[in-house]
């Protein structure tokens, strides 16, 4: 069985925790096991506190001023795609380098892509052709809680 759910969101940080309620709420309903859950919920939630924070262009208007959030549970893997109008990754760079994270351990950012790489299977960070804006999207292969209702079969 596949199900899919996109959310428009202000740039608000306040949209944050209520795109991980929504999410870790329809993987629960689905039956997904609760630390798959938690890891893609702590990635959609760093994903979108950078939309939040970057996702922003005044060039652009008012579709500058939202992002989108994409979730498909589709057999055995999750997908979820966050999108935003903002300048996006700079120097036409289609990700940032993967790599080992050095900061001071009181550094407050940077840490977002990372956690994402971590807690995901496959991640890919670019820039959306021709509109502007960054895409961030990531998936997981899911386990299943033995009473799960939409268990893939």
């Amino acid at each position: 069985m596949s199900i899919w759910w996109s959310l428009h969101l202000r740039r608000e940080a306040a949209s944050v925790p209520l795109a991980r309620r929504l999410l870790l709420g329809a993987m629960d309903t689905a039956g997904v096991d609760p630390d798959v859950s938690y890891d893609l919920s702590v990635a959609l939630s760093e994903a979108c506190a950078n939309a939040v924070e970057h996702g922003g262009d005044t060039a652009h208007g008012a579709c500058s001023e939202a992002y989108r959030v994409t979730a498909y549970l589709d057999g055995e893997k999750c997908r979820i795609e966050v999108a935003d109008s903002g300048p996006g990754f700079t120097g036409g760079r289609s990700a940032p380098a993967p790599g080992p994270v050095r900061m001071s351990t009181d550094a407050e950012q940077g840490r977002g892509l990372f956690l994402i790489r971590e807690l995901a299977d496959h991640v890919h960070i670019g820039n959306k052709p021709g509109l502007g804006g960054a895409v961030v999207s990531f998936d997981k292969i899911l386990k299943w809680r033995k009473d799960a209702p939409l268990m893939a079969v």
